[in-house]
């Protein structure tokens, strides 16, 4: 599996990359404008990603407009269903707004920081990324 971990603060980044590496590769950028390069470039290469782990908060470019952006580069390039890349919003933010709003955007999973490692498997697992 490879995943793209989109987090600003240091000790979240860690922390995910800790719990995504035994899974697969995971690259790692720090703002939504780095976010979107890399999602392009992966589709260029013909390495896309399975997981994208997305905060909100971020410079640049926040995570709803950074989840926008991913779901229009994909439809523009037709990778629709269960070819488009599963996206997890890792945010501190819980308020009904962020949550719809990430929803209407067509996240799949939503977790509210701190994250633990039970949580973010169980959502993994949900999406079908990984296996009992």
């Amino acid at each position: 599996m490879k995943s793209l971990i989109v987090e600003d603060d240091f000790a979240s980044r860690k922390l995910m990359q800790r719990y995504l590496a035994p899974f697969g590769e995971n690259d790692i950028v720090v703002d939504g404008q780095e976010a979107i390069e890399a999602f392009e470039l992966a589709l260029d290469e013909g390495e896309p990603y399975d997981l994208v782990c997305l905060d909100i908060m971020l410079p640049k470019k926040d995570g709803q407009q950074v989840l926008k952006e991913i779901r229009d580069i994909e439809s523009k390039r037709k990778i629709v269903g269960t070819k488009a890349v599963k996206v997890i919003m890792t945010t501190a933010l819980g308020d009904a707004k962020n949550v719809i709003n990430a929803f209407r955007s067509q996240c799949e999973g939503y977790l509210q920081k701190p994250i633990s490692r039970e949580q973010l498997l169980r959502e993994m697992k949900e999406l079908g990324l990984v296996e009992d």
